[in-house]
């Protein structure tokens, strides 16, 4: 195993690829030795040349955050040391730069053609409540109706949520968006849309977002109209599976499928490894014709030009130049840090500040040109690389993710986490030591790229694992029986 890692051959850290001990030398290769003037811990930075105060330092090859004092060779680089060089609103100018992808050969899967165009990688029935005041009752017909499943049908999954009454404004807007894009989401062979009566987020005002539907793959449900709402609800599930039941899994293109990107709890070594190996999933889904969405926007600060520049047009561009300087607005509207990050977990895997964690975090992208930017709650409607407009919660993005239309969400993970989004969410560790304490966690181990493994080659073996996926094989989260949802919150709670 390598003793640390030089990103690129201009960065003035290096990041350590296990503890670096106070006293220990570390060769360089043409730049000769250094020794450590300190204990430098796995996933973090040491600096291999002086860094006066206030100079940049560079990681990636790129601005990471300016020296808040002298840092001298040897010396660990952290936040005692280290502090963003990142300013508020920005003016950006358009540098296009060439990443078109060359077409490649054809993939397949095995998932449900739907009857609108649309592939499931699962056969599902949702219950989508319109408001929090009928989870409960949501679940339970989830759990009874789990006993009846038939043929092609593999679960009954309730979505529980606070929300869809006592909200305004945008807040209103975003539940009742999201929950009619659940509703048309292809993994969902059956949808049962459960209401209360009384809420202001109620059936025939959600129908008006939903819009057209098919009667026999979306049924309704008024829990006060019935005296035994439970009765009434186990029928309509009966109805949804029997009609679910008739899908088929069937040879579709890999072109169909849809797949978020996401990361959270990451470390020193997500930018290294999990993120770029993402990447190239990406990169090889978009030259067979298939779309991939980035989101997470607070988590591009700091590298965001990366991305605006491979704007396939300016009119992207100044998309992209609106998303994110709209979300640092909104940070200034509630008169909130706009750099408030790495969270604390980042900080402990060796991510000192927020330059330090975007440019790792938009390693996800790959090379492709940036096809299409998506609003909160917009569903996908085209090919190639997405951007979406979300936060970098967790649950929040990639709830977010599945809404616009992905059927699996890719979540790079240095630190590990348990979650599930209303889709398969492959879990892909940045290092091999947290794949092998948390196996029911982690899917895919990325960190054996820092043990030689071949990068084209583990790329690979990660796009034919999504395959797998998308063709039945359950991730860790889904044996585990975790299906999780949010949604974005701004406002007032009446």
């Amino acid at each position: 195993m390598k003793d640390f890692i030089q990103i690129n051959e201009n960065d003035n850290v290096i990041v350590a690829v296990r503890e670096i001990a106070a006293g220990e030398k570390v060769t360089l290769g043409h730049a000769g030795t250094v020794t450590a003037l300190e204990t430098i811990p796995a996933g973090h930075k040491m600096a291999v040349c002086d860094i006066a105060p206030d100079v940049q330092v560079t990681k990636y090859g790129f601005c990471i955050g300016h020296a808040k004092e002298e840092i001298r060779r040897g010396q660990w680089v952290h936040v005692h040391n280290l502090k963003t060089a990142l300013g508020d609103l920005l003016t950006y100018t358009y540098e296009p730069v060439e990443a078109a992808l060359r077409p490649t050969g054809e993939a397949f899967f095995e998932g449900f053609q739907r009857p609108d165009g649309q592939a499931g990688v699962r056969n599902e029935i949702w219950i989508i409540p319109t408001v929090g005041c009928v989870n409960s009752i949501a679940q339970a017909m989830a759990k009874s109706a789990n006993e009846r499943v038939l043929g092609s049908v593999q679960e009954v999954i309730a979505f529980p949520h606070p929300y869809g009454c006592s909200q305004m404004g945008n807040d209103q807007e975003h539940t009742r968006t999201i929950l009619a894009d659940l509703v048309h989401h292809p993994n969902a062979g059956g949808v049962l849309v459960l209401g209360l009566g009384c809420e202001n987020s109620n059936i025939e005002e959600l129908k008006r977002y939903i819009g057209a539907y098919d009667a026999k793959r979306v049924k309704f449900l008024v829990c006060q109209e019935w005296e035994d709402e439970m009765a009434q609800g186990a029928a309509v599930l009966d109805e949804l599976i029997t009609y679910a039941s008739g899908f088929q899994r069937e040879k579709i293109s890999a072109s169909k499928l849809v797949v978020g990107m996401k990361c959270g709890g990451s470390d020193g070594f997500s930018g290294i490894t999990a993120n770029p190996l993402v990447g190239r999933f990406s990169d090889l889904l978009i030259s067979k014709g298939g779309t991939t969405i980035l989101t997470e926007v607070p988590e591009m600060f700091g590298a965001e030009t990366l991305l605006m520049n491979r704007c396939g047009t300016k009119e992207l561009f100044g998309q992209t130049v609106a998303l994110v300087n709209d979300f640092k607005q909104y940070f200034k509207d509630h008169n909130q840090t706009i750099y408030e990050n790495p969270s604390p977990g980042n900080k402990k895997g060796g991510i000192s500040t927020l330059e330090d964690k975007s440019l790792g975090c938009t390693q996800k992208s790959g090379r492709a040109p940036v096809s299409g930017v998506l609003a909160y709650g917009e569903r996908v409607h085209g090919t190639g690389l997405h951007l979406l407009s979300a936060p970098g919660n967790d649950l929040v993005a990639s709830t977010a993710l599945a809404a616009s239309g992905a059927q699996i969400v890719l979540f790079t993970t240095g630190r590990g986490t348990p979650f599930a989004a209303p889709v398969p969410t492959v879990k892909i560790s940045s290092n091999s030591a947290l794949a092998q304490k948390k196996k029911n966690w982690i899917d895919f181990d990325a960190g054996v790229l820092v043990e030689e493994a071949e990068f084209e080659q583990t790329g690979q073996e990660l796009f034919d694992y999504v395959l797998a996926v998308a063709s039945g094989k359950k991730v860790c989260s889904e044996e585990a029986g975790f299906h999780d949802m949010a949604i974005f919150k701004q406002g007032v709670t009446l």
